[in-house]
């Protein structure tokens, strides 16, 4: 299994597989390509169908810069070996130098021409199932963030951190900045305004899920607008995370090392998703984005409260067990309507899991790695329109004159 740092990417929103997959396999072709002096670009499925609302073309001109770029759309092509395909010729002077398929596999990794095109290190973990992870460390009596440094090595520490100074950052901005967002559905920033309601509220429950969801629509909202984010496991799924996290410092004192750790539970959780299914919405629905970032969340949580790896796995498993069958259906192709709120509601559900975990975890009868095949399977069998086409869905049915 690869390195969770393949999970935390900071960059700019609004989609992974969008804006930093594309962004990616543009930087890749004008370095392979020098001598080109202009590229066409043909985009397919979910890129050709939702692109213009996530920015797709607006990432590919801003990456290829002074260089004359011709981007097409096919939405009728089905036969592709990804649902976010992309082709891209590098030409000069009317000939073609070289012309490459490109996959966005989700959370801003690319395949090209079938080949997984990243600056990891390869495969780390010599586990690639929560089962196995938690023998490796009932044997060596370790931790689950013990077994990420063992396999990482010390530095993994400081690109934790650097994940967490960002994290931090984009949830503060998010808590501080008002307005509409881009993209023509009118959508207001309402992280603000939650987070004042939270802090007048008495009752203490209310008081928490005002909170809660107000640094999830913070990030959320930062990374709808374009700003920068950390993929935590994608750029639509990016606000739950840091919600839980951030509030738990803020909250409850919560210490810089051990939200750090936290993140190390989380993105082992987040690489396993990613290794034995998916975290692309294009592939599996919302469930893969959200469904992930809330197990995600949710393992985070056990681990920051002490829990031990069954109760983290449980609540894993919970989390994303309720995801199940989430569709992926971004009405206008934005990263706005549903997906804002989906993630306040999904850093909400973080927090039930980890509770309910510690308790039931002993009698449980679905495991992590169950969940996991469960959710890949149930993504492949979704209708594509509910898949990040904005073909089916509140994407097809929303009216804007109902706001």
């Amino acid at each position: 299994m690869k390195s969770i740092r393949e999970i935390y990417k900071i960059g700019r929103g609004p989609s992974s597989s969008h804006t930093m997959g594309p962004e990616r396999a543009c930087l890749y072709m004008k370095e392979k390509y020098k001598r080109a002096n202009c590229f066409e670009v043909t985009l397919y499925g979910s890129l050709a169908k939702t692109g213009a609302g996530h920015r797709t073309d607006y990432a590919i001109r801003q990456t290829f810069d002074r260089v004359p770029c011709l981007i097409n759309k096919n939405t009728e092509k089905t036969d592709l070996p990804h649902p976010n395909t992309m082709e891209i010729a590098a030409i000069r002077n009317g000939e073609v130098l070289g012309k490459e398929t490109v996959c966005s596999i989700g959370g801003g990794d690319i395949e090209i021409n079938g080949v997984l095109f990243t600056n990891d290190s390869g495969e780390i973990y010599p586990e690639s199932t929560f089962a196995e992870i938690a023998v490796f460390c009932k044997e060596k009596d370790v931790t689950l963030s013990d077994y990420v440094s063992v396999h990482e090595g010390a530095d993994i520490w400081n690109t934790l951190g650097e994940v967490w100074d960002q994290m931090q950052k984009t949830v503060y901005a998010g808590l501080h900045t008002e307005g509409i967002l881009p993209g023509g559905l009118g959508v207001r920033r309402r992280a603000m305004e939650l987070r004042a309601v939270g802090k007048r509220e008495r009752n203490l429950i209310k008081k928490e899920n005002y909170l809660i969801a107000a640094c999830a629509y913070a990030a959320s909202e930062e990374n709808a607008a374009g700003e920068r984010m950390v993929t935590a496991p994608t750029c639509g799924a990016s606000g739950v995370l840091p919600a839980v996290l951030y509030y738990e410092k803020e909250l409850f004192g919560v210490d810089r090392d051990e939200i750090i750790q936290a993140l190390a539970v989380a993105g082992l959780v987040g690489q396993l998703i990613k290794t034995n299914a998916s975290v692309s919405g294009a592939e599996a629905g919302c469930q893969a984005e959200i469904g992930s970032a809330c197990a995600m969340a949710a393992a985070a949580l056990a681990a920051l409260h002490g829990q031990g790896i069954q109760q983290i796995e449980c609540a894993a498993e919970m989390a994303m067990e309720h995801c199940l069958g989430l569709t992926c259906d971004p009405v206008g192709g934005l990263v706005q309507i549903p997906c804002i709120e989906r993630n306040a509601v999904a850093a909400l559900k973080a927090y039930n899991a980890a509770s309910l975990a510690e308790v039931v975890y002993d009698n449980r009868k679905v495991s992590f790695d169950l969940v996991v095949k469960t959710m890949y399977a149930t993504g492949k069998d979704l209708s594509a329109c509910y898949r990040e086409t904005a073909d089916g869905g509140l994407a097809k049915l929303y009216v804007k004159n109902f706001d």
